[in-house]
């Protein structure tokens, strides 16, 4: 499961409003291959379940997450920040073993 703090699921509801999208949509929380770590971290809206979706809801905000995410991200706590030291979506993930500088990619 993923764990939404209140300033990630003010900025989800911010973005579906302004996006016009109505209540089939969920939030897509999934890991790709890439970044200088090895695995990066991907958020984007979806409204179409896929085989092997594992699907979640936290403070409202529903979620998928494939088979494969869901194992390197069980337990992940996605934050936002909008302070000077960064804007966006971060991910304080438990079963990373090494990030980035920039937050955005990981490994194992």
């Amino acid at each position: 499961m993923v764990i939404v703090t209140d300033k990630a699921k003010d900025k989800i509801e911010s973005l579906v409003k302004d996006a016009g999208l109505d209540n089939s949509y969920f939030l897509r929380v999934s890991v790709k291959g890439g970044g200088c770590s090895g695995l990066s971290y991907n958020l984007d809206f979806d409204n179409e379940e896929k085989p092997g979706d594992q699907f979640f809801e936290d403070k409202g905000i529903r979620m998928a997450l494939d088979m494969k995410s869901f194992l390197y991200l069980a337990g992940t706590e996605l934050d936002f920040s909008d302070g000077l030291n960064g804007k966006g979506f971060n991910f304080h993930n438990p079963n990373a073993s090494r990030t980035c500088g920039c937050g955005e990619s990981f490994s194992v």
